[in-house]
């Protein structure tokens, strides 16, 4: 296996030295999905010299194994659901849009909290970075592309520390190119690449957030 991450804001570091392309353009934008995403985005806009904003996505987990995606939903009402997953987890239509009710909440609370009254980052006619700490089942990222596709991004690129194997495949046209540090062929959680995986709380993503909106250094 690759070297785990220390952390995501080493995995930021080394991500973005595989997005040196996109150092210091006007035309590029890094979004992040919260809240394991921020760190690692953080990084990245910091080197590259672009904005940070973020993308709130939130997840639909399998009832009884939460950390399972069986579909994601963002903030502007884009969604995406793993109907083959469903199906084979059986969850019933009811526990589907129960837990579409609840993620619509929590979407809510996030925008709130994560952005304040900063209006989000134009993204028309710009490159938009998707960061996250990782894929794992891609459909954060999926409903991430179908928010953006409807306010007309240049391109989007999903940026990732590490995903499985495969993974650009199952995503599709949903986004235009995937950028990883580590594609192992053994995946089997995100978790698994990290030496220091704990959960990032709302306090650390409005704080990078402002950081990154005032300029301040990230020391």
């Amino acid at each position: 296996m690759e070297r785990p991450f220390t952390d995501r804001r080493e995995a930021g570091r080394m991500l973005a030295q595989c997005l040196g392309t996109y150092a210091g353009r006007r035309d590029v934008v890094v979004l992040a999905l919260p809240r394991g995403g921020v760190p690692v985005a953080f990084e990245v806009a910091a080197a590259l010299g672009v904005p940070l904003d973020v993308l709130p996505v939130c997840k639909l987990g399998v009832p009884w194994q939460s950390e399972l995606a069986m579909g994601a939903l963002s903030s502007n009402g884009a969604q995406f659901v793993d109907e083959a997953l469903v199906h084979e987890t059986g969850v019933s239509a009811a526990q589907l849009q129960s837990a579409i009710a609840t993620a619509r909440i929590e979407l809510g609370r996030r925008e709130l909290r994560y952005r304040g009254e900063r209006p989000p980052t134009p993204v028309a006619g710009r490159v938009v970075l998707i960061v996250d700490d990782g894929i794992a089942t891609g459909a954060s990222l999926k409903a991430a592309a179908r928010a953006l596709a409807s306010r007309g991004p240049a391109r989007i690129i999903g940026a990732m520390p590490v995903a499985p194997a495969g993974a650009r495949a199952r995503l599709g046209a949903a986004i235009d190119d995937l950028v990883c540090v580590h594609v192992p062929m053994q995946f089997y959680s995100v978790g698994q690449f990290y030496l220091d995986f704990d959960q990032v709380d709302d306090e650390t993503v409005r704080d990078l957030l402002d950081r990154a909106a005032s300029g301040t250094d990230n020391a």
